[in-house]
């Protein structure tokens, strides 16, 4: 059961939405199930056709009065006096009478505040059911009395009362609100993207290029940049003393109103982590010298990411169980730091790839969304890796690197789905696991070829058979299911090119199989090729560094070197041997 408490200010307007036809003739019969006091309230869906508009007139000024007494005895307009909660059923619940949804209107007013059981100068409000799966409740918010109701957070309190509701009538049990979700379209919103022909509302469009484009930003200015070169138009809040920018406002490419002017969202009202101070809490704690450079050497940015993933994935396995608040706000920084890396990575990879990763990364802006502060400066690595993806020269020949850096993602969040439920965190877990949906199908497309390849270059039968014969070794307890695993042909191939960079592949396959258990992977052969392959770029790179950080021999200070000047170095004494003289 699903209320969304909304305010406006006409209420014969929205009385004719609720006793119309709605916007697509979807409303029937609707008439009032419930109300402050229903004997006598004059109801415009039970009357004549040619009393409607009439009664339409007499309920708004009924349910006005005290906002009018309120308003000639202050002599100031009372604002955004209508007060508007519609209370949805979920999918698949079952009918529910008349005689229940006006007990649920009821239990819901009470909650609110709207209008508390036994008292008499409550505010005065209706609760009116066009179609069989929702009712809408409106009042007017001035009691009797001419006061305001206090009304502070009421539409958690709907939501608890509902969670409530749900369990005595049996009815769908729904998550609890975290006071994080994003704002939901209207239904405005909605049929005007469905008569401009599109699949999301400007609102929706707005937050999905607004979280792509805070992932690639290095500093604020880059972020707002970036939303410029898509056609989005940006408005500043400005303080009043110092001019500093306060807040911001996106309206996207063609969206008018009746006007012909832009219809802005607020960073806040596209989603609570977009308000200017929480960007500028991630951005900022993106130093300056952690900055992605353009790289031609090394390895590549899909193993970097890859390397940090697996440092955060460890940190999930192995939490401390007294960790506290404060492992909890440095795990949540890494949470939104693979946020970011979702939105990279669909930026930037193969094509074919790139429609189920954005759809990850969009489902995992809502899993990233909490309640619990993040302490963005502890996720550092893992940002600064996700924005080299953007910012690398670096190439992924073979496909392996992003496959890797897939499969590193997937475990990951499932440990991040995992943090979530141990803590409550329903919706954020839900979300996650919505995520990985998308994430796992991206894999499968990854990896496939990457396999494939790595199967057509299967050693020959001697050679796989003494690679069997040593993972029976190395790993004796999951050699049979290794073995059997349709990847086994690939990692024969990838222990083969280890093993021609001079490592053991018995104590690799030892090493490797430690990091983690192999018991929950479905194939542990596919696991450990990915390993092993990280493994080696690893050392190679170890190598590569050391070579280049090698001192070399020069000449003593205040020289110079032969190859400078072309001519032949002084000859110096060497000990034990004598210089000969020149001959005349």
């Amino acid at each position: 059961m699903v209320p969304d408490v909304s305010t406006g200010s006409r209420s014969r307007g929205l009385l004719s939405y609720l006793f119309g036809p709605g916007r697509r003739d979807e409303h029937t019969d609707p008439h009032i199930v419930a109300a402050f006091a229903m004997p006598g309230i004059p109801d415009p869906g039970r009357a004549p056709l040619d009393q409607h508009h009439t009664l339409l007139s007499e309920l708004a000024d009924y349910l006005d009065q005290p906002v009018r007494v309120r308003e000639q005895r202050t002599g100031k307009k009372v604002p955004q006096h209508v007060w508007h909660c519609p209370v949805r059923t979920a999918p698949g619940d079952r009918y529910l009478t008349d005689e229940e949804w006006a007990e649920v209107a009821r239990r819901i007013v009470h909650a609110t505040g709207i209008a508390p059981d036994g008292d008499d100068d409550a505010c005065r409000w209706i609760a009116v059911r066009h179609a069989d799966d929702h009712i809408h409740i409106m009042a007017t918010s001035v009691r009797e009395d001419g006061r305001r109701p206090r009304t502070n957070r009421d539409g958690q309190r709907a939501q608890t009362e509902c969670r409530k509701i749900e369990a005595e009538l049996g009815l769908r049990r729904l998550k609890p609100g975290d006071l994080t979700a994003a704002p939901t379209p209207t239904s405005a919103e909605q049929a005007k993207a469905q008569r401009a022909g599109n699949t999301t509302t400007a609102r929706e469009w707005l937050r999905d290029e607004a979280y792509a484009a805070a992932a690639a930003a290095r500093d604020e200015a880059e972020y707002f940049s970036i939303l410029t070169t898509l056609g989005i138009k940006i408005k500043y809040r400005l303080g009043p003393q110092t001019g500093d920018v306060t807040g911001y406002s996106l309206a996207a490419p063609d969206d008018t109103n009746g006007h012909d002017e832009p219809v802005y969202f607020s960073g806040y009202n596209l989603a609570p982590d977009l308000s200017i101070n929480r960007l500028r809490e991630r951005l900022t704690a993106h130093d300056l010298t952690d900055q992605p450079t353009a790289r031609t050497s090394g390895p590549g940015p899909w193993h970097q990411a890859d390397t940090a993933l697996r440092h955060l994935h460890t940190s999930l396995l192995y939490q401390e169980p007294e960790g506290g608040e404060q492992q909890d706000s440095v795990l949540q920084a890494h949470a939104a730091a693979f946020g970011e890396l979702l939105h990279n990575t669909a930026a930037t990879a193969p094509t074919p790839l790139r429609t189920e990763l954005r759809a990850a990364a969009t489902s995992f802006n809502r899993a990233n969304r909490s309640a619990v502060r993040a302490e963005h400066q502890s996720a550092t690595a893992l940002r600064t890796a996700a924005k080299e993806l953007l910012h690398t020269l670096g190439s992924d020949k073979d496909g392996g690197g992003l496959a890797s850096l897939l499969s590193t993602a997937v475990l990951t969040l499932i440990a991040l789905a995992r943090w979530n439920e141990a803590r409550g965190l329903r919706q954020q877990a839900t979300a996650a696991h919505q995520t990985l949906a998308h994430l796992q199908t991206a894999y499968r497309q990854a990896a496939q070829p990457v396999l494939a390849d790595l199967t057509s270059r299967t050693p020959s039968p001697h050679t796989t058979q003494r690679y069997a014969t040593v993972l029976r070794a190395a790993i004796p307890d999951q050699a049979t299911r290794i073995l059997d695993d349709p990847s086994w042909p690939a990692l024969a191939t990838t222990l083969a090119k280890t093993e021609s960079t001079g490592q053991n592949p018995r104590h690799v396959l030892a090493g490797i199989a430690q990091q983690r258990e192999l018991d929950t992977a479905d194939h542990p052969a596919e696991v450990l090729n990915w390993r092993l392959q990280h493994q080696t770029t690893e050392r190679q790179a170890a190598r590569a560094r050391a070579a280049t950080a090698r001192p070399h021999r020069a000449g003593t200070a205040g020289t110079v070197p032969a190859s400078a000047t072309g001519a032949t170095p002084p000859r110096t004494p060497q000990p034990g041997r004598e210089v000969p003289r020149k001959l005349r």
